[in-house]
């Protein structure tokens, strides 16, 4: 058994490859020569690489890859997307596609509020905790001056700043429920530190308020952090034609079809065992959009499927109907991203990946996501309800089996060609190249 290490932090990156791979792996030598490939070559890049994280021994590489011919508000992108599954490229390139003749994508954002809260323990009375809260108000936005300052500059800032009473779900449970603007910037550490300096203030002014009881003035404040739910950061992406339009999906009449789709999202509105996994493959698309551009996937993974919950179900975050002759298949979510700050000007990647974008401010990237994720749902549906998903899946996943079969080049040609007209499964792959090499 492996005796705890002490100091890990400390060592240098060579000796944590060494310690992990003596420890920790079958074949130590064949572990260090694996971490080691993945250095990147330019030491000045890899020096960044190491200081992104704490305990850095390598690289782990995503592949980067580009959806095409995506119209969303009159305006042409390629969209980076940074995915490791098969076909999640090659399905938002084809709903790009399919789109780009019939009038594009049409996306706009209707806020952009985001939330943090101060949550303390109060036990007295609540008429002189709200006299008391709102005589802070000034004193709260005076202290923070210094840290709002740059964004007040940028049209952002503090906006509200609201006592809630929480005390009916946990006993003595009250907050400060605070609303900020933060413009281009994400903003986790503006509002952060705001709600840190808020907190202290409360505290403060709490054990000093002559109105108070000495039980009153043990006001204590519990933690101080934003929330990654942002109900009113919203944006809403949609793609609407005429039913005669659908008319590209072989078996299927352009009204059968646009009725099947419309049943489709009715299922996963109705079935959350169905929505989850219609909203994963939403996701797909948000979150490769979302990696490449430096964002965090975890925070935006955790608020849209809070929103996907919010009317007590869990249900389809998509929507679809039929009027007047027209289909219409639309999107609204809550999306907490930025184009400045964090790894948007550090990794060189995430720049690059913004300027393809042509450098949009947080409000177009939005946007940009929220068309990502309902192309990428457009696309399973269609395949769904017509071909079934599989087919093209493992086809896009035929290479991947390949590799792991150890196929040579000329191999892989020969069999994504006789696969072009024979179903893909792990099973037949096997005995194509079996056949194949005898």
């Amino acid at each position: 058994m492996t005796a705890p290490i002490e100091g890990f932090s400390k060592l240098s990156k060579e000796a944590k490859i060494d310690w992990i791979a003596k420890n920790y792996t079958a074949k130590p030598e064949a572990a260090k020569e694996l971490l080691k490939k993945y250095w990147n070559s330019d030491t000045r890049v890899q020096k960044l690489h190491d200081e992104f994280i704490e305990n850095t021994i390598s690289n782990y590489y995503l592949p980067f890859g580009i959806a095409p011919n995506f119209l969303i508000n009159n305006k042409l992108y390629a969209i980076p997307m940074a995915i490791e599954e098969s076909s999640v490229v090659a399905a938002a390139s084809r709903a790009a596609k399919f789109w780009l003749s019939r009038g594009g994508f049409q996306a706009s954002v209707s806020g952009t509020e985001k939330v943090g809260q101060v949550h303390f323990k109060y036990n007295g009375d609540k008429e002189k905790l709200g006299r008391f809260i709102a005589s802070l108000q000034p004193v709260f936005l005076s202290e923070t001056t210094e840290l709002t300052a740059k964004m007040e500059k940028r049209g952002g800032g503090i906006k509200q700043i609201e006592l809630k009473d929480k005390s009916s779900d946990l006993a003595n449970y009250f907050q400060l429920h605070c609303t900020f603007e933060t413009v281009d910037a994400m903003g986790a550490n503006f509002i952060n530190s705001c709600l840190e300096q808020f907190a202290a203030i409360l505290e403060r002014e709490a054990r000093n308020n002559s109105e108070f009881d000495e039980n009153e003035r043990q006001l204590e404040v519990v933690m101080s952090i934003l929330s990654n739910y942002v109900p009113d950061c919203l944006v809403k992406a949609k793609v609407s034609c005429p039913i005669s339009e659908l008319n590209e999906d072989k078996g299927l009449s352009p009204e059968e079809f646009a009725e099947k789709m419309v049943q489709a999202v009715a299922i996963a509105k109705a079935e959350p065992f169905r929505a989850v996994t219609h909203n994963k493959g939403i996701m797909n698309g948000i979150d490769a959009v979302v990696l490449a551009t430096g964002n965090d996937f975890r925070a935006v993974e955790a608020g849209i499927h809070a929103y996907a919950a919010s009317e007590g179900r869990y249900s389809s975050l998509t929507h679809a109907e039929i009027k007047d002759d027209i289909f219409s298949f639309w999107i609204e979510i809550p999306l907490a991203v930025g184009t400045v700050g964090g790894l948007t000007s550090l990794h060189p990647l995430v720049k690059l990946a913004l300027e393809i974008l042509q450098n949009p401010n947080a409000k177009e990237l939005m946007q940009i996501i929220a068309v990502a994720g309902l192309a990428q749902n457009f696309a399973a549906l269609r395949s769904l309800v017509t071909t079934g998903i599989q087919q093209g899946h493992m086809k896009m996943h035929l290479l991947n089996m390949l590799n792991k079969l150890g196929a040579s080049e000329e191999e892989k040609v020969a069999l994504i060609h006789h696969f072009k007209t024979h179903t893909v499964t792990h099973s037949a792959v096997e005995e194509a190249i079996h056949n194949l090499r005898k």
